[in-house]
């Protein structure tokens, strides 16, 4: 492909990813996927340069922007060099005309960063846009991090959790051996942090609620030397279906899955009420503080979603506590930084339950919101997160 071809291609990927998330649709990765897979004439390099312009274009453009082409002109404004590629050869676009103007420069649509002005400090806020780091979690069932760091060349143990790793841009992690063997698994560092939030101990009964594909409940399993009883829920059948091919690689045998029935978990749960050690309750929510990895989620929000996960942020909140035995703990979590998701709904649960007490340290990093505590790109090095640990009285 020549350079104006492949700034094309990021254009047209541009355009999918925009009409993608106005219709709820595929995210970028996915539709970048697709696109290569109907064109196989590009080769790796073409692939690279074409997914780095893309994924560059759609950084830059806080709101959405108009279409792929006034994004891509957009970023030009940046790279002037790119501006001699709308030539108008044959697989290039059109030159620019002499009134187009580029989508403009932004860190998210303006109702949100209104919102993200009141949590973060002066100059926080653009780090939510970098390219996110590396961060591997060493499975303490198979290996000890100091082993396995020697298997990655230029592998640095993490600052904040005693599993992580962090490994060069580029590194090859899911053809290694060591991820085969079940000795790593790819997971941000400040997602491990929620994890350690829990204090599993060998012979507990754990639930993680909203367990997805499981990336919380394997690092729960190896806390737990994978001995006692840990129950992974979902309603989502695809995701949750994900968790047992991870846990066999992993060696993580104490693991039971559940499925549930939207709006109907309760029912579901029954046995495991006022039984629980310890409740995760990873709650769906707006990822906000995972755009470094999907930035076009940010143009996928509007205020009628973010009220309707605040509804269900409360809901699943409920049902954990419920779960909980006397003594026992709740933790609480979401990857975004809006108060909203993680100070409100924990706020709220307190005051209706002010019997529960706060441990006003679930973890030795990120900084103090509300009940809870913070961690942000750009303070942490993580990806952002709120996370709040509450106790039920004896």
């Amino acid at each position: 492909m020549t350079p104006s071809a492949r700034l094309q291609a990021a254009i047209e990927i541009v355009d999918d990813v925009v009409s993608a998330a106005r219709s709820g649709g595929a995210a970028a990765d996915t539709l970048i996927a697709r696109f290569f897979k109907a064109r196989r004439y590009a080769g790796s390099k073409d692939r690279r340069a074409v997914r780095g312009l893309a994924y560059d274009a759609i950084r830059r453009a806080g709101e959405p922007p108009a279409s792929g082409r006034a994004a891509l002109i957009g970023l030009a404004e940046d790279q002037p060099a790119l501006k001699a590629l709308f030539d108008g050869s044959p697989h290039g676009p059109a030159p620019i005309g002499v009134d187009e103007r580029g989508a403009p420069k932004g860190v998210a649509p303006a109702w949100l960063v209104e919102k993200l002005a009141r949590v973060l400090a002066p100059g926080e806020m653009a780090a939510l846009l970098e390219r996110a780091p590396l961060d591997l979690r060493v499975n303490r069932l198979k290996a000890d991090r100091a082993a396995v760091a020697r298997l990655f060349p230029g592998a640095e143990p993490g600052r904040l959790s005693p599993d992580a790793l962090r490994l060069p841009e580029g590194s090859m992690v899911e053809t290694s051996a060591a991820f085969a063997d079940g000795l790593v698994e790819v997971q941000d560092e400040g997602s491990q942090l929620i994890a350690l939030a829990c204090r599993a101990r060998p012979g507990m009964t754990v639930v993680d609620l909203c367990a997805g594909a499981g990336g919380k409940t394997l690092a729960l399993a190896a806390m737990m030397e994978d001995e006692g009883r840990l129950i992974a829920c979902d309603v989502d059948r695809a995701r949750l279906s994900r968790l047992n091919p991870r846990a066999e690689r992993a060696g993580a045998r104490a693991i039971e899955t559940r499925l549930l029935d939207g709006g109907r978990e309760a029912a579901a749960l029954a046995d495991l009420m006022g039984q629980a050690d310890v409740v995760l309750v990873d709650a769906p929510c707006s990822g906000s503080g995972t755009w470094r990895r999907n930035p076009e989620a940010r143009w996928r929000l509007t205020p009628d979603r973010l009220q309707r996960l605040g509804a269900m942020q409360a809901h699943v909140l409920a049902l954990g506590a419920a779960l909980v035995r006397p003594g026992g703990r709740l933790v609480y979590a979401v990857c975004s930084l809006l108060e909203e998701e993680g100070p409100a709904p924990v706020g709220a649960f307190l005051v209706d339950h002010p019997d529960w007490s706060v441990d006003a340290a679930p973890v030795e990093a990120g900084r103090a919101s509300g009940p809870g505590r913070a961690l942000s790109p750009a303070a942490d090095g993580t990806d952002g997160f709120f996370i709040a640990a509450l106790e039920r009285p004896c």
